[in-house]
């Protein structure tokens, strides 16, 4: 397989000629594109995370849901400098400062990075104690703070200390006989100095908060106190006959990114094992402390932390919000949106019935189009690999696993069927970040049950999402598909937004069976009937649909591109798409996350809309239709529009083979773009503007809300 590389120097160099043409020549390139065409892209993550904190700070949303928005706000961004800030810092370290595409150099970024976290974090801090606390106080939930629990719940938080907190700490000195200790990533820790009397000196202490207990403490019905603020009122039982002078919070980010050389590694499982074990020992990237930490710990800290003042982030308040997750598990539903279940696809049962659908024998009659979480992934995806490990005449099962859930049906599927004699490959991708232990762990169980286990191809992640079951049905052997454009995971599939396609096409399957081919032995097939294949393809694919799409409009006939994807990121697709609406070509992008692109340029994007939509469900799937002249066509898939995606993973593309079902999802765009869906806007200056209200000052339509109401009608004509 050959991997395509795209550098942000040759897509300037590509945009600089006047008479420069598209890669596969149909396309003059009108006019230079200009340098600072690219949106940096850690800049654009932040965005897209403060569009998170928006919902946290929207009154209309319900409370606990505003609550969990600051939790989820919270984790994105521990995992944001976990990796990128990391990234970027270790490029710098190493003098790898390679400008990026939207012309800052590494240093340049980081500093943007820092100045805007901090920003944030601070507005997170204000809405929480300012709004979200009162809320919840008005609500009877309190969050306690030590000093405001009553004499009562003190003496029950002191019970609680003495039997299940004091015998799990470790208080470790600083002085000359004790070195500084190691301080674990996202660790919550407490930094104590204590004096001694008869001496008079003061010495410095780490406490770190238990992480295996829970962070809020109950102390009876909707009444928490932080686990942190019982240890600190203890701290006499910690320090006995010191003086106790005070305490801080604090909490230090690592690098927790992994670098495993492939190429070099006998065994990449015992290699990945022993980079795990590294992880917790990555350099800081980030240090949170109360903002009313005392300015000599302070130093103190940042000394020997060895971090800059600029990775310093005072927080007022709670620090590390993601604990606020415990009130998402409260039986407040009048707190929280109205429940949603999942219902079985009408395309896989008419009505609702106690008993499991058979999907096998639907997939024989039609394609089916699944749209999680909308449609029931349980009745659907994990149905169609449960079914066929007890089908007597189901020979074989390949799969891809990228993610699963702990205790995932679909592993145990595997399993069953191998433990009946069928042939199981699954192909595991154990380098999936921050999942790389479980996935670890799945691989020997899957090994031990008998399946064939395959870790995928050497410098490329497996990312695409395949299933493929082989049938004897008596005439012939036939080939059950499941294409998706998300992971294998029950859990969740329930808030994720995907797209999945059950059929027994023979192209799809002949395609499907070829690519495990490739991924389990040795095969430079690239090409395929209903595929796109990444690094082989799906660039070059999409870019070729883009100029024909150019092509139909300067023919007059109908013409448009519209694109669904997580990050948009990739230099080459976006020049593609910048010289599409240099032609006039309508293009609209709906992305979640990082959007590198400008729209609304003039002369380069003129014709570009680009939105955003973010909710109660977590929008995953990527999509890409094409007006294709009146006859549209609609690819979906795992594949974001980044480099990582196009050059350095396994991505599958594939094309519905269904007039309705192009139209349905084509339906979904229509929703999407529609003045009275509240969406984000991207402006060129790279700024989301929220508009969620119209004119009269009156909602506007959320999306999802609107699919679940569709979904809920057409279940209710149906039964």
């Amino acid at each position: 397989m050959t991997t395509e590389v795209s550098s942000p120097g040759d897509a300037a160099a590509a945009g600089a000629q006047d008479d420069a043409t598209s890669p596969s020549g149909l396309l003059p390139v009108p006019d230079p594109l200009p340098e600072d065409r690219f949106l940096d892209r850690e800049l654009s993550w932040l965005a897209f995370n403060e569009r998170v904190l928006e919902l946290a700070e929207d009154r209309d949303q319900p409370l606990l849901e505003r609550s969990k928005f600051l939790a989820i706000f919270a984790s994105n961004l521990d995992e944001f400098f976990m990796v990128r800030v990391a990234g970027l810092k270790r490029r710098i370290a190493t003098g790898i400062a390679v400008r990026a595409a939207s012309g800052l150099m590494p240093r340049e970024v980081l500093e943007g990075i820092y100045t805007r976290s901090s920003e944030l974090m601070q507005r997170q801090g204000a809405v929480f104690h300012g709004e979200i606390l009162p809320a919840l106080e008005a609500q009877d939930i309190h969050l306690l703070r030590w000093e405001e629990a009553s004499t009562a719940e003190r003496d029950q938080l002191s019970h609680f200390f003495r039997t299940k907190v004091f015998p799990v700490l470790t208080p470790l000195a600083v002085d000359p006989a004790h070195p500084f200790p190691y301080i674990s990533g996202l660790s919550l820790n407490l930094a104590v100095v204590v004096r001694n009397p008869s001496s008079g000196t003061e010495l410095f202490a780490r406490v770190k908060v238990p992480p295996i207990l829970q962070r809020l403490v109950s102390v009876g019905p909707q009444r928490f106190v932080p686990l942190e603020d019982v240890i600190a009122a203890h701290l006499s039982d910690l320090f006995p006959g010191m003086d106790i002078l005070q305490h801080h919070a604090f909490r230090v980010t690592r690098n927790e990114d992994l670098e495993v050389e492939e190429d070099d590694a006998e065994n990449l499982l015992l290699a990945l094992e022993r980079e795990l074990m590294r992880r917790r020992f990555g350099p800081p990237v980030r240090l949170e402390v109360e903002q009313t930490i005392d300015p000599h710990v302070l130093d103190l800290l940042v000394r020997e932390l060895g971090i800059g003042s600029e990775e310093v982030v005072r927080i007022p308040g709670l620090l590390d919000l993601t604990a606020l997750w415990a009130f998402d598990r409260m039986p407040r539903d009048d707190l929280k949106l109205p429940a949603f279940l999942p219902r079985t696809s009408r395309d896989l049962s008419d009505v609702e019935t106690s008993s499991p659908p058979d999907v096998l024998e639907s997939m024989r009659d039609h394609e089916v189009l699944l749209h999680h979480p909308y449609d029931a992934f349980s009745t659907s995806v994990q149905r169609f690999l449960e079914q066929a490990a007890t089908d007597p005449k189901v020979l074989a099962i390949k799969q891809t696993l990228y993610r699963t859930s702990g205790d995932s049906p679909i592993v145990d599927a595997l399993v069953a069927a191998a433990e009946q004699g069928k042939q199981v490959l699954a192909i595991v991708e154990i380098k999936a970040r921050f999942d790389e232990q479980a996935n670890i762990d799945w691989a020997r169980k899957l090994e031990e049950a008998g399946c064939h286990v395959v870790y995928g191809l050497v410098g490329l992640k497996t990312h695409c999402k395949l299933s493929m079951v082989v049938r004897d049905d008596g005439d012939r052997l036939r080939r059950y598909v499941h294409l998706g454009t998300g992971n294998y995971h029950p859990k969740t599939a329930r808030l994720y937004e995907d797209v999945g396609l059950l059929t027994t096409d023979e192209e799809v399957g002949d395609d499907v069976a070829r690519l495990f081919n490739v991924l389990s032995g040795y095969s430079m097939e690239t090409e395929y009937n209903r595929l796109l294949v990444a690094p082989h393809s799906v660039r070059s694919g999409l870019v070729e649909r883009i100029e024909r799409e150019v092509e139909n409009h300067r023919r007059g006939i109908p013409a448009r591109v519209r694109i669904k994807c997580n990050s948009i990121v990739d230099e080459a697709t976006i020049d593609a798409l910048y010289r599409a609406s240099q032609a006039g070509l309508p293009i609209d992008v709906w992305v979640r996350g990082i959007c590198a692109l400008r729209p609304g340029v003039p002369d380069m994007s003129e014709t570009i809309r680009v939105r955003s939509v973010l909710g109660r469900f977590l929008e995953h799937s990527r999509l890409f239709e094409f007006a294709n002249g009146g006859e549209p066509e609609l690819w979906f898939g795992s594949a974001d529009l980044m480099h990582r995606n196009l050059d350095r993973r396994i991505e599958v593309l594939a094309r519905l083979g269904s007039a309705a079902h192009t139209a349905h999802l084509g339906a979904l765009f229509d929703l999407a773009f529609d003045p009275g869906t509240s969406t984000w806007h991207l402006g060129p200056d790279g700024r989301w503007a929220r508009v969620h209200l119209a004119a009269d000052g009156t909602p506007l339509a959320d999306l999802q809300a609107t699919l679940i109401a569709r979904q809920t009608r057409r279940s209710s004509a149906a039964s």
